[in-house]
């Protein structure tokens, strides 16, 4: 019987929130942060679901919003909000842990041609798959994998541009992912994620993806244009070589070097000279 309450309330919130986005930014972004803070509080999977649909409801809002690209939300620890050097792409992501240990992803990615040019917003949803994600193929809208992306660079390529962007899968309890992915639109528009662009004396990969144990801290980073550096990672012991569930930093920095035309490989940089 309270459902229908429910229901009128979560949809007031809603339109309130639509028109606080033209009229008062700060009280959008008190509202979402209290979602947020619900949403990580809660332990019933029902009351997230319900809370993360009125997040990706404001947010969608706020995605077609004319601020979009000046603006943000400082207060919002748990949304990722990148916008390129170019600003012309800004990328918005969360995720969301239920209890049965399903961990979802959200997506809205903003672009326009130009700062004159009307945007074009697409929203992703993707999950974390105990299965790799595969640095061999390209995915697209439809098969997106799931990731909260921290950082963004465009580059030329084929008279064009492409992103390049540095993103972390929180997986499970036992294992993190880290990648270096590559977005790019097809001439209708459509998402293009990887590209044949990361060269090692094996093969040539669509992306890059290391996995670590969950209690372990990786970084990976842009240090200039042209180089992305990230923490070797080797397993604890011997025994454990092939289970990425123990595998740690041991100190070491690892590098992609752009030159030639592709991301190449090397191992054990000193990042402080390119620095």
């Amino acid at each position: 019987m309270k459902m229908p309450a429910l229901i009128i309330s979560v949809f007031f919130l809603v339109q309130n929130s639509y028109a606080g986005i033209s009229n008062d930014s700060l009280d959008v972004s008190a509202r979402l942060e209290d979602l947020f803070t619900r949403l990580h509080k809660s332990s019933d999977d029902e009351v997230k679901i319900r809370i993360n649909d009125s997040v990706r409801m404001i947010l969608s809002s706020y995605a077609a919003s004319d601020t979009l690209f000046t603006h943000r939300f400082d207060n919002l620890r748990t949304l990722g909000q990148i916008t390129s050097p170019d600003s012309l792409l800004k990328i918005l992501t969360w995720n969301l842990f239920l209890a049965d240990g399903t961990n979802k992803y959200h997506l809205y990615i903003i672009r326009r041609s130009n700062a004159q040019e009307e945007c074009r917003i697409y929203n992703l949803s993707g999950q974390f798959s105990e299965e790799p994600v595969r640095t061999d193929t390209v995915y697209s809208e439809s098969d997106w994998y799931g990731a909260l992306y921290y950082d963004a660079k465009p580059f030329s390529s084929g008279g064009g541009t492409v992103y390049v962007l540095l993103g972390i899968d929180f997986g499970n309890s036992l294992i993190t992912r880290k990648m270096i992915e590559v977005l790019s639109f097809r001439d209708d528009g459509s998402l293009v994620f990887g590209k044949e662009w990361f060269i090692t004396d094996k093969m040539i990969g669509t992306r890059v993806v290391i996995e670590y144990g969950s209690s372990a801290v990786a970084s990976m980073r842009f240090v200039d244009d042209s180089t992305i550096a990230f923490d070797h990672l080797v397993p604890v012991s011997p025994e454990h070589g092939n289970d990425r569930r123990y595998y740690v930093p041991d100190y070491s920095l690892d590098a992609w070097i752009f030159k030639n035309g592709f991301w190449e490989l090397e191992l054990d940089v000193d990042v402080r000279n390119r620095e």
